[in-house]
């Protein structure tokens, strides 16, 4: 049973929602990454979505884009980040890490060698935003086959054929989009994500996170209501951004988002 999974079972058992906060591995700066992520667990973070800076981030914001410019700054790598995550897991061997960003950067470290080298760090599951799971068939036995949870995004307008073909190809969990559009553009609709969410739920038994709109411990409450697990992107990344010239104290001040957004989830 990979982290994940574990992680999910212990959750439900418990009655709670997972909380998955997102930062971009390196913003402002590589040093600050591995501090945040321990004051993040510290304050009731249940999974790390760790994302990988890229040129050019298509499916995200401007928030996550300007976050990734910050790290390729300070020339981030895929390894950089792997070798965050190995630092990270000295101290901390239980929080699940998944790493999310795009198909080039494994693409030129080579599968196998990528998934090895992953998994040896202490990465537990892989998010990658532009490998639908049509042509992930020869990509996903290698990341499994070193224990990587695949993860794929479901939209709101994925029809139920296609959320069977992803539900098949992927394991620990998967991230429902909860508004149409790039990372941190529209306002959420609980209501319709609750009816989506349904449907997934009748397709497969994997747990659902539900990302994208959720800002503040007001809408995590919601999405806490009707999923599995809540993930906080941009608005975790903003207050990094804002911050930035004073690196010292961003861990406390994620810390304390991420508390509140815990406090919230868990009067539900």
């Amino acid at each position: 049973m990979s982290r994940i999974q574990k992680r999910f079972e212990n959750l439900k058992s418990a009655g709670k929602t997972a909380l998955i906060p997102f930062i971009t591995a390196g913003d402002p700066n590589p040093e600050v990454t591995v501090p945040v992520m321990h004051a993040m667990v510290e304050a009731g973070a249940d999974i790390i979505e760790l994302g990988v800076p890229f040129s050019d981030p298509m499916a995200d914001g401007p928030t996550i884009q300007k976050a990734s410019e910050r790290a390729l700054e300070h020339h981030v790598s895929l390894s950089s980040v792997m070798e965050m995550v190995k630092t990270f897991r000295e101290t901390d061997s239980e929080t699940p890490v998944v790493l999310m960003g795009y198909l080039n950067p494994i693409e030129v470290m080579g599968y196998e060698n990528f998934a090895e080298r992953a998994s040896s760090a202490g990465v537990d599951g892989i998010l990658t935003v532009d490998l639908p799971p049509e042509e992930a068939v020869d990509v996903i036995p290698v990341f499994k086959k070193h224990n990587l949870d695949p993860t794929f995004l479901i939209s709101p307008t994925t029809d139920k054929q296609r959320i069977e073909k992803i539900a098949a190809q992927a394991s620990g969990w998967l991230y429902y989009v909860s508004v149409k559009g790039i990372t941190g553009s529209a306002e959420l609709d609980t209501v319709e994500v609750a009816k989506r969410v349904d449907t997934i739920r009748g397709i497969t038994s994997l747990p659902i996170g539900v990302g994208f709109g959720i800002k503040d411990g007001d809408s995590a409450a919601r999405v806490a209501k009707i999923a599995d697990a809540v993930v906080v992107g941009s608005a975790l990344v903003n207050r990094i951004a804002d911050n930035r010239l004073s690196p010292e104290k961003l861990p406390q001040i994620a810390a304390d988002f991420v508390a509140e957004l815990r406090q919230a989830i868990d009067q539900v």
